[in-house]
């Protein structure tokens, strides 16, 4: 099979990983890709947002396959313009991505499925939000209506910067129609965040391993969010119905109204999930494998993976043998720029990588997120983004996982970068 990976970071190097371990796969290809990528796949330049010239890119490599990593050419239609010339995407199409696209949207979803979720109001005015903000009370949750690269949430005790918050969603470009104003406040859910990936073909749902990813900045959550700055799989404290439960409850009920409204979604559904004390509620849907959860969820599945996303963009899961998972555990430790999640600093170079290749392989290994060539210099690799690098390590459980992930972290040399220490601690331990 002859494979399109579209995007740049360390969940489409995580995508190449396993799809350049799979033996079906022949050809292997990146657009744009990065430094680590180029290691797997050949890339390619291209505007990812660009629907025209993806497709004409596939046409061009022979693709039999295309997989998009991102939400935003999900959201601006590349996966249409990929089926349009007749070849086989995992994506879905622009009017289903707006299950991430939209968070109102998804909530008008979430209510004719039946699927639980966290009580909430859509606002268009300050007054609206000052009331909504009222109504609920602290802790305050303050979601952008559109897309805003997993920053665009803000949770506080504060009721200033909830405010402020909202002011600058009200402010921005909203999806789906490109209107300014929406901001979407909702209720506060207690209990421990869950992310459970789905594959479906819009008929049949096949559901992934849960994993729990990191989004403050600091140890201890503390700090502000960030996209992600670590994960672990398996959860080792959820109860082991979870996934049966969210398939029943959550994934295959969206699945299916999203096919009655004559929109079907194909492709990767993820549900982030709060586990609370009534139960499980969904936080919200993204649209893609989520980063940094991928690079944990991926290091455990044993069936070859070309496989899978080709069924599902074929519409023949149903025929698909259900997936093999390893036993081990696995964890992820996201290396990020100084000063991330505000303005990182880049181009700084990175030293260690060839160490750990060479000392910590196959149990741990670097994936590559904001990373590139120093001109062209293809021997020296420098920062090119806020997270940088996923150190991702597996063992028989979350300890050895941890030992070996952060023992190829200390290999790795960034000026000023920042990573968390406390990557699956509790969950290893027992808490």
């Amino acid at each position: 099979m002859n494979v399109l990976v579209i995007g740049s970071g360390a969940r489409e190097h995580a995508l190449c990983h396993s799809l350049s371990l799979d033996p079906a796969v022949t050809a292997l290809h990146c657009a744009p890709g990065n430094a680590g990528i180029a290691e797997v796949a050949q890339l390619h330049q291209v505007d990812a947002l660009d629907g025209a010239a993806v497709s004409a890119l596939a046409v061009e490599l022979g693709a039999e396959l295309v997989v998009v990593g991102p939400e935003a050419p999900l959201v601006a239609g590349v996966a249409d313009a990929v089926r349009a010339v007749d070849i086989p995407v995992f994506g879905p199409s622009k009017e289903a991505a707006q299950l991430e696209g939209s968070k109102a949207f998804a909530k008008d979803v979430m209510a004719a499925a039946g699927v639980p979720t966290a009580r909430s109001y859509l606002c268009t005015t300050p007054e609206e939000v000052a009331g909504a903000l009222d109504a609920f009370g602290a802790p305050y949750v303050v979601k952008d209506d559109g897309l805003a690269a997993g920053k665009g949430v803000v949770v506080t005790d504060d009721l200033e910067a909830a405010v402020a918050h909202a002011a600058g969603c009200l402010g921005a470009p909203s999806a789906p129609s490109g209107q300014r104003g929406r901001v979407v406040i909702e209720e506060f859910l207690d209990g421990p965040e869950v992310s459970l990936f789905a594959i479906t073909d819009g008929v049949s749902v096949v559901p992934l391993q849960p994993a729990q990813d990191f989004k403050r900045a600091l140890d201890g959550d503390e700090g502000p969010n960030t996209g992600g700055m670590g994960a672990y799989s398996p959860l080792p404290w959820a109860d082991p119905k979870l996934v049966e439960e969210v398939l029943e409850t959550v994934l295959q009920p969206t699945v299916d109204e999203m096919r009655h409204r004559g929109t079907p979604f194909s492709g990767l559904l993820y549900a982030g999930l709060a586990i609370t004390s009534r139960g499980v509620r969904v936080i919200e849907f993204n649209a893609r494998f989520g980063d940094p959860e991928t690079q944990v969820v991926l290091a455990r599945l044993k069936t070859p993976l070309a496989g899978v996303l080709k069924a599902a963009a074929t519409g023949d899961l149903a025929d698909l043998p259900p997936l093999r998972w390893s036993d081990d555990a696995a964890v992820t430790v996201v290396i990020a720029s100084h000063n991330y999640p505000d303005t990182p600093r880049t181009g700084d170079p990175i030293s260690g990588l060839a160490e750990v290749a060479a000392q910590d392989a196959p149990h741990a290994y670097v994936l590559h997120a904001g990373t590139k060539y120093d001109g062209a210099d293809r021997d020296t690799v420098v920062s090119a983004g806020g997270r940088v690098l996923s150190v991702t390590a597996t063992g028989s459980d979350l300890t050895e996982a941890r030992e070996r992930a952060y023992q190829a972290v200390e290999r790795i040399g960034l000026d000023g970068s920042q990573y968390r220490t406390d990557i699956a601690a509790k969950a290893a331990a027992g808490v």
